[in-house]
């Protein structure tokens, strides 16, 4: 674990933060997803265009769906909610910049599950069956699949992670 110099609760949930794959049967409060959303639609973006949509999936037979559609079925499987995150390509202006957008949001929505003690992972493989999720949810052919956020209780707290030394990320300073 880094050492925390800073006070504030946002650097805490950035250097504390971990993707949490397994998870309890506890559910998980309605009011929390929707905070959470609600601070993911506040992410930067270009011309303030906010290109991202959510698909919010409780149903436990719809999630089975869409864990036939990766290989971490078995986390979206134990996750008490999905939250699919979608590109509007008809509010998109650049796909480069909206995608970056995009994942500024998913970032957000990370941060502030962690901040409620919840638990989340952001699952990328499912993207390859993008098409057929759009087709499962009956969603119009100008979103996109960017990613799922597979959310819960976490079973525990014990992942680790590291980082490199910044010295070998700054690759100029002057």
């Amino acid at each position: 674990m880094p050492p925390i110099e800073a006070e504030s609760s946002t650097a805490r949930a950035i250097f504390e933060r971990r993707s949490v794959r397994h998870f309890s049967d506890a559910p998980v409060e309605r009011l929390k997803i929707a905070e959470a959303v609600r601070a993911a639609s506040w992410a930067p973006s270009g011309l303030n265009n906010q290109p991202w949509r959510f698909a919010i999936v409780w149903d436990r037979s719809l999630k089975e769906e869409l864990a036939l559609l990766t290989r971490y079925g078995s986390t979206i499987r134990a996750a008490a909610v999905l939250v699919a995150v979608f590109l509007d390509k008809e509010s998109s202006y650049d796909r480069l910049k909206d995608s970056q957008a995009i994942g500024a949001c998913i970032q957000n929505l990370l941060l502030i599950l962690h901040e409620q003690g919840l638990g989340a992972v952001w699952l990328g493989e499912i993207l390859k069956n993008g098409d057929k999720v759009l087709k499962l949810f009956n969603l119009p052919d100008r979103l996109e699949l960017m990613a799922v956020v597979a959310v819960g209780e976490p079973a525990h707290r014990n992942q680790s992670s590291h980082r490199r030394p910044i010295e070998e990320l700054i690759v100029f300073e002057k």
